[in-house]
């Protein structure tokens, strides 16, 4: 992070980036793929914890507040990179090649996590929305909380499904949830 805040992500070369922390090329691509690899390090070992979670989740809840839950809970675990998750955001954000990664990480979990609600039993369309949601509510607090890493990251996330609900179901969204009324 400290070459690509210095010179920018497409000047800083993977020798650069092996040599700063002390490796040889050849251990580096031991361990990333590409240089794009070096930010996305920890997204398996996130989509695991959110599978784990969600496999965890009790069979009362709606699936979306299943996966919202598997999230939350995974997500406390990014809490240990704070000041970090800022600069990650903002160098993905100023280069297209990262964004696009970035893209492709949150679709392969939202995959993932739509496998994982049909072996829950979820219809396969119902899996498919309830996954691409709630990883668009995931991305929006997990934004939201590299703005201000003080705030309790379960508060954004209800906060996101709150706003997730009623851009879906409008007025409606803030009475009951859908399916819950009296």
């Amino acid at each position: 992070m400290e070459l690509f805040a210095e010179r920018g992500y497409a000047d800083v070369t993977i020798a650069e980036i092996a040599d700063r922390a002390g490796l040889t090329k050849r251990t580096f691509f031991n361990h990333f793929a590409d240089k794009r690899e070096v930010l996305f390090a920890g997204a398996q070992a996130f989509e695991t914890s959110v599978v784990r979670h969600l496999t965890e989740a009790g069979d009362g809840l709606s699936p979306i507040d299943s996966v919202l839950a598997a999230l939350t809970r995974a997500g406390l675990g990014l809490a240990q990179y704070g000041e970090f998750a800022l600069a990650r955001r903002e160098l993905i954000a100023s280069t297209p090649d990262l964004q696009e990664r970035d893209l492709i990480k949150m679709a392969s979990l939202a995959v993932t996590i739509a496998n994982t609600l049909r072996g829950r039993g979820v219809p396969d369309r119902i899996a498919t929305f309830t996954a691409q949601a709630a990883v668009t509510a995931f991305t929006v607090a997990y934004d939201d909380w590299t703005e201000d890493t003080t705030v309790d990251f379960p508060v954004l996330m209800r906060q996101a499904l709150s706003d997730l609900r009623h851009a879906t179901c409008g007025a409606q969204a803030d009475r009951e949830p859908p399916g819950q009324e009296r």
